[in-house]
């Protein structure tokens, strides 16, 4: 298992779940890293260090939406990357660090009230 592998498990399931949670078709994934080249190219097109993987563009309990860094095995979010959740927290959103898909699927649900 790997990172990908776990965020790919997890689009599956919110696809597969959207039948019961139509909200849940307001997931997607930010593209700011991984192996891509992080050129001036995308860097002129917006790309910044350290945004979170994951957003749920939905607004629950007084909360504007529902950010989540993806992390698997022993990697840790960077200084960067918790400068983002903080600062996003600041600003009204759900913003957490989770720790392979379980994790992640348990912080949608519990955002969404899904049981």
């Amino acid at each position: 298992m790997s990172e990908h592998t776990e965020q790919v498990a997890l689009f599956s399931w919110a696809k597969m779940s959207e039948g019961r949670h139509p909200q849940l078709k307001n997931i997607f994934s930010i593209p700011n890293g991984g192996k891509r080249k992080n050129g001036w190219w995308e860097k002129s097109e917006g790309l910044k260090s350290g945004v979170p993987d994951i957003f749920l563009s939905v607004a629950k309990n007084g909360k504007h939406g529902l950010y989540i860094e993806l992390k698997y095995g022993k990697n840790k979010p960077s200084k960067n990357q918790l400068e983002w959740l903080s600062a996003l927290s600041d600003e009204g959103y759900e913003a957490k660090v989770c720790y392979g898909f379980d994790e992640a699927k348990k912080a949608i649900c519990d955002y969404m009230g899904i049981e």
